[in-house]
């Protein structure tokens, strides 16, 4: 019964008599119970709980009675406000902010990283597995809104917004593509956002007004995209398409055996993660004025899903779950990291440290040790950060991450996940700024200048998004 306010006469609930919490119940006397919901920090009701709230405290959980009384609508409704414009704050960077890495080394230095926050019984997994205890109702978003059918409007108790952070904006979205959006790249400089999915087009979207200015055709799913120079990496199945941006020239690579999921530059050569589970090079040519085979490197037991290229050497990551470090010198893969108990999804470089995320649904870190090789350093979440509970605790799994910088100088983490959610962690504590909900998984993301943040969804769309609290620089 939406909206009915509780006052202190009798009015019919469901069937039954019964009063407010001035008076009695069929149950008897209550007004001097401790309402145990509030004890455990989940009362929705505030001043409407027919039981004892101590302190005076207002809602703070989830409905805990059937007897048909709707809950008041919080007054702190959050406004949505969306701005339709794309700002293009002088051109887009490359990927890469402040000391993480696209493969040309970290430009800042950190200081000294102490991973994790500190211990404690109270730890969750950064707020994506524990029970929601203590989180009003409007901290949440609702489903049915991302769906498009929330049939309660402003009397619904759940967020409509895709995030409760004021920080984080949705400021546009990029509808064309048919199909999930597996790669996003931001050339350098340009004024040209590229995406690139399963509906096997890549499209070019104006940076100044969002339109999308050409959409052509690839004859095949797109696996990856990387920018490097004037050159546009497109991997597909059985072969890389390089578009020259400037000339509009095309060149096609043959030798892949499957998707090619990956793609990595470094000075002239040129690296691809095969589904086979090689990783095949080419080198540029200045005499041909093209790319050329060069070597094929061997060793994982399934696809090569990501690559990074950091100083001289190259890391892969594998749906066999490990990640092998290959010496970009001599083309030898020099250790081998395991850990991850499921396909290793993306490589990030931060400073010295490189970082990992797995459908296992963790982000490893590893650091190189005195003798140069890389070992663990910590990973999120560990096991204490998730509370003791009856029932086991199953991590959403880690699809992608991209990083940015805030504007104090400090290094946060964007990770996604396959329950539809998106995480931003300060590093290295691994302390949560923000939750994105979307509705379909996101597969991609690009960071850009001014706090930008590009998603590609499983639905097709391309979001754009706004850290407000990121470096403007």
């Amino acid at each position: 019964m939406a909206g009915m306010e509780v006052d202190d006469g009798p009015t019919k609930v469901g069937g039954k008599r019964g009063f407010s919490r001035s008076g009695i119940t069929g149950r008897g006397w209550v007004g001097q119970q401790v309402c145990r919901y509030w004890q455990e920090g989940r009362c929705i009701r505030g001043e409407d709980c027919q039981w004892v709230h101590p302190d005076g405290a207002g809602p703070t959980g989830r409905p805990h009675a059937s007897n048909g009384l709707a809950n008041k609508r919080p007054s702190n409704v959050i406004d949505n406000r969306v701005d339709n414009r794309l700002d293009n704050r002088g051109g887009f960077s490359d990927g890469a902010s402040g000391g993480f890495s696209s493969g040309s080394g970290a430009r800042r230095n950190p200081p000294s990283a102490k991973w994790g926050r500190p211990h404690s019984k109270n730890n969750r997994a950064g707020g994506r597995t524990a029970p929601d205890v203590g989180r009003r109702p409007r901290d949440k978003v609702c489903s049915f809104w991302l769906k498009g059918n929330c049939q309660r409007g402003d009397e619904c108790n759940y967020l409509h917004a895709h995030t409760a952070n004021s920080d984080i904006n949705l400021i546009k979205q990029l509808d064309g593509h048919g199909k999930t959006v597996r790669a996003i790249e931001l050339p350098h400089g340009s004024s040209h956002l590229y995406s690139g999915g399963l509906d096997q087009t890549l499209r070019v979207w104006d940076c100044n007004t969002g339109e999308c200015t050409n959409v052509v055709p690839m004859g095949g799913d797109v696996g990856a995209l990387l920018s490097a120079a004037t050159w546009l990496f497109v991997g597909l199945p059985n072969e890389v398409k390089i578009w020259d941006m400037q000339t509009q020239a095309q060149q096609s690579l043959s030798g892949p055996q499957g998707m090619v999921h990956s793609l990595a530059v470094s000075a002239d050569m040129l690296f691809a993660g095969i589904q086979d589970g090689s990783v095949l090079a080419w080198k540029f040519s200045t005499i041909t004025n093209a790319f050329e085979p060069a070597a094929s490197l061997l060793g994982h037991n399934g696809a090569v899903i990501t690559l990074m290229i950091h100083g001289s050497q190259l890391f892969s990551g594998s749906i066999d779950k490990s990640i092998k470090v290959w010496d970009l010198g001599t083309g030898q893969c020099v250790q081998t990291l395991q850990g991850h108990t499921h396909v290793v999804m993306r490589l990030l470089v931060w400073d010295k440290f490189l970082l990992s995320c797995s459908l296992d649904g963790t982000v490893r870190v590893w650091g190189p040790n005195s003798e140069g090789f890389f070992e663990s350093r910590y990973t999120h979440p560990e096991d204490n950060d998730v509370e003791v509970n009856p029932r086991s605790v199953e991590l959403a799994g880690a699809l992608t991450m991209c990083g940015t910088m805030d504007s104090s100088g400090k290094p946060v983490l964007i990770c996604s996940y396959n329950d539809n959610t998106v995480h931003f962690y300060d590093l290295p504590t691994f302390s949560e700024r923000g939750t994105i909900q979307t509705r379909d998984e996101v597969r991609a993301m690009q960071v850009g200048p001014g706090g930008l943040v590009f998603s590609g969804e499983g639905s097709g769309g391309v979001k754009v998004w706004r850290f407000a609290d990121a470096a403007t620089s």
